[in-house]
């Protein structure tokens, strides 16, 4: 336990009259390079930050598990642990708390859960793109996991809770979830998926990133722009696919088709300029292109949140996913050549000094 007593700390006494057992922490992130194409299949390049969302847990055998919050907007939630569900229409803060358990719950096949207090506390700003959902549904999971006595690896932890999130209606990539187990200090890293790995990205000394809060917010479970985009980039695949001659049936992400078709991001890029046009695509020419009804539209291929869609921008999502997949691995060769150059600068200077110590003797 810390030394001190953290408002998480106080406010868990002060709700529950005793002493927490252990805190769970999951920090937020910020994405370098790599926007809008982790749920692609593609590499993204964040970095961890220091705002985070903490939780003070005890575990009793009451069967129920409580929840309260530092921030008194956030209303108290209690509910048995055999009766978890997630209200993805409702998308409240402690169901998404209750996505990182039931995750863990399943993954580990446990027919029963702990009891659980819980008091949770944040300094990331909600919904402002930094990744405090899924922070929560990260902290959730470590707190389920501690409290049932397991251990898992963080790789599994990360792609556990990036499966279990989209109970709530999020359909993300695992970006967010992947940083917030896997980051280290000091560094950025690439993540990369199928499978999840993350690789060092050693970021120039004394370089500093501005993070700026415009104070708009965005709640991804609430609305429907974020599952859009990747309704678009799943429809984007299936019509590329189709043009060329593929199953489009089974491929659901771009990343997938630049694969079957083993071809460069260059050569992906021109395929789309080549046979996807910029206009709006309505739902009647995406379906009369692949042979499907609207209700097949409906059922196999639209989201939950997304069944009221009309248009669908499908040539402006597939160039931007193939050209950002590029600019990454751009970026990281960036990053690369100017250590490899600070490397090979270094090493010339020690040999010069060995030169003039061999001289001076």
């Amino acid at each position: 336990l810390p030394s001190h007593n953290p408002p998480h700390h106080q406010a868990f006494h002060g709700k529950y009259g005793q002493e927490p057992l252990f805190f769970a922490c999951a920090p937020g992130r910020v994405n370098l390079i790599g926007e809008h194409i982790d749920y692609c299949g593609y590499a993204v390049l964040p970095m961890a930050i220091e705002q985070n969302i903490v939780a003070a847990v005890s575990v009793s055998d009451s069967k129920t598990i409580q929840l309260a919050n530092t921030e008194p907007k956030y209303k108290d939630f209690s509910v048995s642990v055999d009766g978890l569900s997630i209200d993805r229409e409702n998308p409240q803060w402690h169901y998404y708390f209750l996505c990182g358990v039931r995750g863990i719950q399943e993954h580990l096949s446990l027919s029963s859960l702990a009891g659980m207090c819980c008091m949770v506390d944040g300094t990331i700003p909600a919904s402002s793109g930094l990744s405090s959902s899924s922070a929560l549904v990260c902290c959730a999971g470590l707190v389920t996991m501690e409290a049932c006595q397991k251990a898992l690896s963080k790789v599994t932890l990360a792609e556990t809770c990036a499966k279990c999130e989209r109970y709530i209606g999020t359909e993300g990539g695992g970006m967010d979830q992947s940083i917030s187990f896997l980051a280290e200090e000091g560094t950025a890293k690439l993540i990369e998926f199928n499978p999840l790995r993350a690789t060092d990205v050693r970021l120039p000394d004394g370089a500093v990133f501005v993070i700026a809060n415009c104070c708009v917010e965005m709640n991804k479970a609430a609305s429907s722009h974020f599952n859009t985009r990747v309704v678009e980039c799943r429809i984007a695949t299936k019509m590329l696919a189709k043009a060329r001659g593929l199953d489009w049936s089974r491929l659901l992400k771009l990343g997938d088709l630049q694969k079957e078709l083993q071809v460069s991001l260059e050569q992906m890029l021109e395929l789309v300029e080549e046979l996807l046009h910029p206009e709006p695509y309505s739902r009647e020419e995406i379906c009369k292109t692949l042979g499907i009804s609207t209700e097949q539209l409906c059922e196999d291929i639209l989201s939950a949140n997304t069944q009221h869609a009309t248009d669908f921008k499908l040539y402006q999502r597939a160039r931007h996913v193939y050209s950002e997949a590029a600019r990454v691995l751009q970026f990281k060769a960036v990053i690369n050549m100017h250590f490899n150059f600070s490397s090979c600068t270094l090493l010339v200077k020690n040999l010069e000094q060995l030169r003039l110590l061999k001289v001076l003797k």
